[in-house]
């Protein structure tokens, strides 16, 4: 029975190494976005499918008209000041931290008496006309992920991940100055005439969080899904779980690297003459497998859940627990009194109804004016992949323009049809869920003027759905400028998607065979080790 396990112990191993020590680096590495984020990675040195073509790998999000002949589009290659024909790029990110990261911006506002705003993966800014930079704005949140910023008369109003917040603008017309965005012509300015853009000097008072009150019906349950991504990653326990995690995934490096070696070392004895010199090698090989196994044997159980978790985070298995939800496991960051913590994802205030429309994790979910009540889930809800959506905007008269990577749609909340913005044609709900990725994956939008509104496609890039695509080719300078962090070139590697320009469409499948074969060598392994330490107690092989 020994022999069956090593064999398979054995085989599998060599077969699955190299896999899963890309799988344990890159872990490590995502487990700290904030720290790495400095880091980045030129695009040349991967495969085409990373480089940046079209306004593709959702290069532009959104864009906010600050002034009659300026534009700024945004979205991961940071802030970019254009004219109002989209033909000439000037770069905008001026004040925010190095590293690409720290550009990858979710939602720009611009208003006349509030001024213009930025909310990215690590912070909310302020952009300061006099100074041309953007200056840190301290939120209460504790979570840095800004998603949304809306001004509201004289209320400031911001979303992060898990808060909504606000202030008071204050009512001073004396503070209102005029400030320039451009003030002469270049090779690569915006404009030949001055750019004014009226913007106000007040001071932003602090912040207060708005209660959010819990959906109707709620029973205080969380996805399994998200119970698995923060068992894996370990933010269960916050820190000290990531630390514990980290610890884990080094020490999978090491089994590998010590069974890599186990493996190799005797085919390297049988060809030594030097008697000494075998003997060294035999004892060092005894070594390497007294630790394989001491590390192997006591993180056991954890690295089988590590493994577990890890292949259910991923297509195909995904879908099998996506609708699934439980109650959350006591004193971990899921037990928390917050019901939206981690949840939230866009808003919008509608002027029509008087009622806040809030995209959550959850769905899409309706709110009153003062958050009194509990929220409405929306009834008859367009597809939205579970990658999160990526435009919510209000259409007068009609309803909502709903995108995420499960294509766009056109949503009547009154009546309930739904309509593919693209083919025009009606959208009925099967009850079956579909794959993360629809035929378009919708990651932005820009409504340039009356005439002219453009999708951006994730991989293609550029579809213009209405009038003519203004936007020319990628300016070279906007290329060169847009690497890939360290930490977005981790997750493709954890995903597997970075095998997708080699396998196609069957590297959704490397997660959950690596998963797979994993468990095999895991429970394999322990079951030979713990075989001989049954024949021979005192033995540590």
């Amino acid at each position: 029975m020994r022999n069956f396990f090593r064999k398979y112990h054995k085989w599998f191993s060599l077969v699955a190494t190299l896999f899963i020590l890309f799988f344990a680096a890159s872990g490590i590495i995502l487990n700290h976005r904030n720290l790495l984020s400095g880091i980045d990675i030129d695009r040349n040195f991967l495969p085409s499918a990373y480089r940046y073509n079209n306004w593709n790998l959702a290069a532009i999000k959104g864009s906010e008209q600050i002034s009659d002949d300026s534009i700024l589009v945004y979205g991961n290659l940071g802030v970019w000041l254009t004219n109002s024909s989209y033909q000439q790029f000037r770069v905008f990110n001026t004040g925010f931290p190095k590293g690409v990261d720290n550009r990858k911006i979710n939602t720009v506002h611009f208003n006349k008496r509030s001024g213009l705003y930025a909310g990215t993966l690590f912070g909310m800014f302020r952009y300061d006309f006099k100074k041309g930079r953007w200056d840190r704005i301290e939120v209460p949140s504790g979570d840095e992920r800004i998603v949304k910023i809306i001004t509201i008369g004289d209320t400031l109003m911001v979303m992060s991940r898990s808060l909504l917040m606000m202030t008071i603008l204050g009512n001073n017309p004396e503070q209102a100055e005029n400030h320039h965005v451009s003030d002469r012509s270049s090779d690569n300015g915006i404009a030949r005439k001055k750019t004014v853009i009226n913007s106000t000097n007040v001071q932003i008072p602090k912040f207060s969080i708005i209660s959010i009150p819990p959906p109707e019906g709620w029973d205080g349950k969380v996805g399994l899904f998200r119970t698995f991504w923060v068992v894996h990653s370990g933010e269960i326990y916050g820190f000290a779980g990531k630390i514990l995690v980290d610890f884990v995934g080094l020490s999978i490096i090491l089994l590998c690297i010590t069974g890599l070696i186990y493996f190799l070392i005797p085919h390297r004895i049988r060809r030594l003459k030097d008697e000494l010199h075998r003997s060294r090698l035999k004892r060092f090989n005894r070594g390497t497998l007294r630790w394989h196994n001491i590390v192997g044997s006591w993180l056991f159980p954890v690295l089988i859940l590590t493994t577990f978790t890890g292949m259910f985070l991923r297509p195909p298995l995904l879908i099998t627990i996506a609708g699934s939800r439980l109650q959350p496991i006591p004193f971990s960051e899921l037990d928390s009194p917050n019901p939206w913590f981690d949840k939230l994802r866009d808003f919008e205030f509608d002027r029509e109804s008087g009622r806040f429309i809030l995209a959550t994790q959850e769905g899409i979910f309706e709110a009153d004016l003062q958050f009194k009540k509990k929220l409405k889930l929306l009834p008859y809800q367009p597809p939205v992949s579970v990658m999160g959506i990526n435009v919510l905007k209000k259409i007068p008269g009609t309803g909502y323009l709903i995108g995420s990577f499960s294509g766009i749609f056109i949503w009547n909340t009154e009546t309930g049809t739904i309509t593919d913005y693209i083919t025009k044609l009606p959208f009925y709900r099967t009850g079956v869920e579909g794959p993360p990725f629809g035929q378009v994956s919708v990651a932005g939008f820009c409504r340039v003027n009356d005439s002219t509104e453009v999708v951006f496609d994730y991989a293609v890039g550029i579809m213009a759905v209405k009038g003519k695509n203004p936007f020319p080719a990628m300016p070279e300078a906007i290329i060169s400028q847009s690497p890939i962090s360290l930490w977005n070139l981790a997750l493709e590697i954890h995903t597997g998607r970075i095998f997708q320009p080699v396998l196609g469409g069957f590297y959704i499948l490397i997660v959950p065979l690596i998963g797979l074969m994993t468990l095999v060598i895991l429970v394999s392994g322990f079951f030979s080790w713990w075989l001989a330490r049954r024949k021979h107690p005192r033995s540590q092989t």
